[in-house]
């Protein structure tokens, strides 16, 4: 039983072919996983501090609103039933003009 156990581990050689695939294997994973997930976190947080009152917003919970006052701790969104406080972290994207366009800004 033993003489099998030897025979196995003797004929693998080297280790460097296995590190190697372990490397490319991790260099993978961090360009098709890692780092788009920090590219959109940044993106996010740039985001987030560049609202301005006014804005078209919808929050990760799926609240449509529009920003009305912007506070140190939060934000005020405005809705349809009311005002609410969020944080701005909270704050997932923004919908643009041209998909929302103003009520009061018609064309003829």
């Amino acid at each position: 039983m033993i003489t099998i156990f030897l025979q196995a581990a003797g004929a693998e050689g080297s280790m460097m072919p296995t590190m190697l695939m372990m490397g490319l294997m991790f260099v993978g994973f961090y360009f098709l996983m890692i780092r788009p997930q920090m590219k959109k976190s940044k993106q996010e947080k740039n985001f987030q501090a560049e609202i301005k009152v006014g804005s078209r917003i919808v929050t990760t919970s799926g609240m449509h609103g529009r920003i009305a006052q912007i506070q140190e701790d939060g934000v005020v969104i405005e809705t349809l039933s009311g005002k609410l406080k969020f944080e701005k972290a909270a704050i997932s994207r923004e919908f643009t003009q041209q998909r929302f366009p103003d009520n009061t800004t018609e064309t003829k």
